[in-house]
């Protein structure tokens, strides 16, 4: 039986330069879903946004790949920050 991807949300963050939206990209694209059969994501970079399609089988599966995906977001996000601090990206 096919996978019914009946959940669905979205997130933009706007980074306001397209090289750190593009590090952040970097950083988490290498991340895999650890049940792709369950839950999809697809990163997308456009004018400085990260933008984060998440689709899933049942709701319990979005909300768990949500919020593992926004935890490193933020981390990848402080990082960059903590590094670039003086240096214009």
């Amino acid at each position: 039986m096919a996978a019914q991807w009946d959940f669905s949300c979205d997130l933009v963050v706007d980074f306001q330069s397209e090289e750190k939206a593009s590090m952040v990209h970097r950083a988490l694209a290498v991340d895999k879903e650890l049940q792709p059969d369950k839950v999809r994501r697809e990163i997308t970079v456009s004018d400085g946004k990260l933008s984060v399609h998440f689709e899933a089988v049942e709701a319990r599966f979005l909300r768990a790949s949500y919020s593992a995906f926004v935890d490193v977001l933020i981390l990848a996000t402080k990082t960059i920050e903590e590094f670039s601090q003086g240096v214009e990206l």
